[in-house]
């Protein structure tokens, strides 16, 4: 599911200082942009489907990652850590009633948890940072729902980095690109959870430390060591490259730089066919 959530150019100048963006959009060609975007998921393989504009919708819309959980049983409601997104949820679940998709189940006060926190590891292993954004009670809750769809559901603690206003989500260091392949940006990952992730095999790319703030880390797999990412970070995408990953790039400036969100925040993917 994708979200068309820009509404205008006055829409982008009254919102982007209160949620966070670094600059106001330029509306016409974050419009290219995205357009470009969906061409590419498109030309991969996606099907795309739109959550319609809601009231309430803001620019932050536009990363229809975090209001949203996927498993094998349908979709789980999260409840999101930044106040101004909590209308999301219920948008995520509208639409996927539409499209005949079950709800699972939904996260409740006090618990805390956005999808940009989840990280399947692979189909029975789950992993959760526990940060500004999702809680202990609201990982609690996604174990729960999840029941005896996975073996193991891992919290994984995360740096105050630059605090409680800023965008920071497990996905923001970590992006499988395959069972056994992980794009990560190590300085921010706790050594426990990095162990953890040499020990079941994976091999991990490591993102150099001038491409993290370009969002190098942030890379959507469009299959099997095949994947989209951010246009602007070289040695990034030289070092997937050298391990036999397939890279495609998008130009992001006005969709993803300014406001913190990949192309792994850009999409909630509902389903996955392997080929």
């Amino acid at each position: 599911m994708l979200f068309r959530s820009f509404g205008g150019p006055e829409q982008l100048a009254r919102e982007w200082r209160d949620l966070g963006f670094t600059a106001a959009p330029d509306f016409g060609r974050a419009l290219d942009e995205y357009e470009r975007f969906l061409a590419v998921l498109r030309e991969a393989g996606a099907q795309i489907d739109f959550l319609p504009h809601t009231d309430g919708a803001t620019m932050d819309s536009l990363y229809a990652r975090d209001a949203s959980v996927v498993c094998d049983r349908g979709v789980i409601l999260c409840r999101m850590g930044k106040p101004l997104r909590q209308f999301e949820p219920d948008a995520h679940g509208d639409t996927s009633r539409t499209l005949g998709i079950r709800i699972l189940g939904r996260i409740e006060a006090p618990g805390r948890l956005e999808g940009g926190d989840v990280v399947w590891l692979d189909q029975r292993t789950v992993s959760v940072g526990r940060g500004y954004r999702t809680n202990a009670a609201g990982i609690e809750q996604l174990h729960h729902l999840l029941g005896d769809l996975v073996d193991q559901v891992i919290g994984v603690a995360l740096p105050h980095w630059r605090g409680p206003d800023d965008v920071f989500h497990l996905m923001s260091i970590i992006s499988p690109i395959d069972v056994d392949l992980a794009l990560v940006y190590s300085p921010l990952m706790s050594v426990a959870f990095r162990e953890l992730l040499l020990d079941r095999g994976m091999t991990l790319i490591e993102v150099p430390d001038e491409e993290f703030a370009s969002m190098g880390t942030n890379a959507l797999a469009l299959g099997p060591r095949k994947c989209l990412m951010l246009a602007g970070n070289p040695k990034t995408r030289a070092r997937l490259e050298k391990a036999g990953v397939h890279v495609i790039e998008y130009e992001g400036r006005e969709i993803s730089l300014k406001g913190g969100g990949g192309p792994t925040c850009l999409t909630r993917p509902l389903e996955r066919i392997q080929n």
